[in-house]
C-alpha cells in the first residue's frame, strides 16, 4: 500500500517546465547566458551559483523536450506517490548532486547546461520505488519495466556526443539511494 499526498493548486512539474521553457527561450535571445550560467568546472569556485542554475538551461529544442517531457511523465507520478517535500528534494538535490560529480569528473573547460541530472535523479527514485512499473519509451511498440528504461536510457545517452554522462550519473545515483530508502520507509508504515 502506498499514499497519494492530496496535491495543492501548486503544481511542481508544470513551475519547473514554465521556468525551463523560458529560460530556454531567452537563451535563444541571449545565448551567451550560457557563459555565465553554465557549469564549468575550472569556473566553479568563481560562479559557484552555476552549480544550480546550469539545471535551468538548455542547448537545443530536441535538448529540451527530451527533459521537460521525460520530467512531466516521471515526475507526476514520483510526486503523487512522496508529496512536495520529497519531489523537491529529489529533484534538486539531485541535479546538484549531479553538478558536483560533473565538476569531479569532466574536463575542466567543458561546461554543462540542462536538467538531465536532476531528471535522472527523478527517474532513479521512481526506479527503486515502482522498478516494476510499466513504461512506453519511443521508438519501442511495447511497455518496459521502469528500471529497463532509466538504466538503459542511461547508457545509451552516455554515448552520445557532448552529453554531460557525469551528470547524468550523480542525478542517477542519488536518486537510486533516496529510492532505496524511501522505499524501505514507505514498507515500515504500510
Amino acid at each position: 500500500m502506498h499514499r497519494i499526498y492530496r496535491r495543492s493548486r501548486f503544481n511542481p512539474i508544470w513551475a519547473l517546465i514554465g521556468i525551463n521553457v523560458l529560460l530556454f527561450i531567452f537563451t535563444l535571445t541571449a545565448p551567451r547566458i550560457i557563459l555565465f550560467f553554465g557549469l564549468m568546472p575550472a569556473d566553479v569556485a568563481v560562479r559557484p551559483w552555476t552549480v544550480l542554475t546550469c539545471l535551468f538551461l538548455h542547448g537545443s529544442i530536441g535538448h529540451i523536450l527530451g527533459n521537460m517531457i521525460t520530467l512531466y511523465f516521471f515526475g507526476r507520478y514520483l510526486w503523487a506517490l512522496v508529496g512536495d517535500k520529497r519531489f523537491f528534494i529529489a529533484y534538486f538535490v539531485g541535479g546538484i548532486l549531479g553538478s558536483v560529480c560533473y565538476i569531479l569528473l569532466a574536463p575542466p573547460l567543458s561546461i554543462s547546461i540542462g536538467a538531465s541530472g536532476a531528471v535522472f535523479a527523478v527517474g532513479g527514485v521512481l526506479t527503486m520505488m515502482r522498478p516494476k512499473l510499466k513504461v512506453l519509451v519511443f521508438p519501442i511498440p511495447v511497455p518496459i519495466p521502469l528500471w529497463a528504461a532509466v538504466i538503459g536510457g542511461f547508457v545509451i545517452i552516455s554515448f552520445f556526443p557532448n552529453v554531460a554522462w557525469q551528470s547524468h550519473l550523480g542525478g542517477l545515483a542519488f536518486g537510486l539511494v533516496m529510492g532505496y530508502f524511501w522505499r524501505r520507509q514507505e514498507r515500515l508504515y504500510s
